[in-house]
C-alpha cells in the first residue's frame, strides 16, 4: 500500500457496553467506508501506532455513525481508542464521476472570481445541509474568510490539475 492515507472518519466516543465506537464521518461515502466486511486503518496521530480493523456492524445514529469492530466485543477494549483517525489508503479511494470530488482534492485550491478577483484558499468544508459550503480564507490584510455555497449559480469551474476554483460572486456573498 502507498504511504497517502486519508481520514474517513474520527472515533469520537464509545457507544453502549458491547465494544461499539461513535464515529464523526468525515467523508461523502460513509455507507461505502462503513460498510460491514470493509477494511479500515485506525491511526493515533500523536504516537504513529496504526492498526487494522474489520467493519462487523455499522449503522448511521444522530448525523455520525456507531461501528462494531471484528474481535471487539466489550466497552474496556475499545475505551483506549477514542481520539483516533480511520483512514483509507489511496488505492481504496476509487473513481469519482464527472463534477464530483474528493475533500482532499479541494481544500487548498486557490479561489478566483469570474472577474480575475483572487479571494482566497478553500481550508474547510462545511455541510450544513442543503447544500456543502466551502471556507475560504482570505490573504492577511482581505478581510475574514469567505463562504462559499457549492450551488451552479456560484460554483463555475473546478480545476483540480491546478488547484483553481472559479465562482461568480452572488450579491451578499462577501
Amino acid at each position: 500500500m502507498s504511504g497517502k492515507w486519508f481520514t474517513v472518519g474520527k472515533i469520537v466516543n464509545t457507544h453502549g457496553l458491547r465494544g461499539e465506537l461513535k464515529v464523526l464521518s468525515q467523508t461523502d461515502f460513509g455507507d461505502i467506508r462503513f460498510a460491514v466486511g470493509n477494511k479500515l486503518v485506525m491511526i493515533h496521530e500523536e504516537h504513529g501506532t496504526k492498526l487494522e480493523i474489520e467493519i462487523a456492524g455499522s449503522r448511521e445514529h444522530k448525523g455520525n455513525y456507531i461501528l462494531k469492530l471484528k474481535g471487539y466485543n466489550d466497552i474496556n477494549e475499545v475505551e483506549k481508542y477514542k481520539g483516533w483517525l480511520l483512514k483509507v489508503a489511496e488505492e481504496q479511494l476509487g473513481k469519482l464521476d464527472e463534477g464530483e470530488y474528493y475533500f482532499h482534492e479541494i481544500i487548498g485550491c486557490r479561489v478566483v472570481t469570474d472577474e480575475g478577483e483572487e479571494l482566497g484558499t478553500i481550508s474547510e468544508i462545511l455541510r450544513p445541509g442543503a447544500n456543502d459550503v466551502w471556507v475560504v480564507d482570505r490573504p492577511k490584510g482581505k478581510g475574514s474568510q469567505v463562504l462559499i455555497p457549492v450551488i451552479d449559480e456560484v460554483l463555475l469551474k473546478v480545476d483540480i490539475a491546478a488547484k483553481t476554483v472559479t465562482v461568480h460572486l452572488m450579491e451578499g456573498l462577501i
